[in-house]
């Protein structure tokens, strides 16, 4: 019988489900931008930061 109650509402749960879906993959996203921008503060604050030496030697 719990069977029945689940399978009577599969719109509404195939909804919530995508909607689900698609929050976590735009959190994902936004995850990996902030990821990839920091990486690349790093990489290029690096290389900066040894031109400033090498200038003020």
């Amino acid at each position: 019988m719990g069977e029945e109650n689940s399978t009577s509402g599969t719109c509404k749960p195939s909804k919530t489900f995508k909607a689900k879906c698609s929050h976590m993959v735009k959190k994902q996203r936004a995850k990996f931008y902030i990821l990839g921008r920091c990486i690349a503060m790093l990489v290029c604050g690096r290389g900066r930061d040894r031109e400033r030496d090498r200038i003020l030697i």
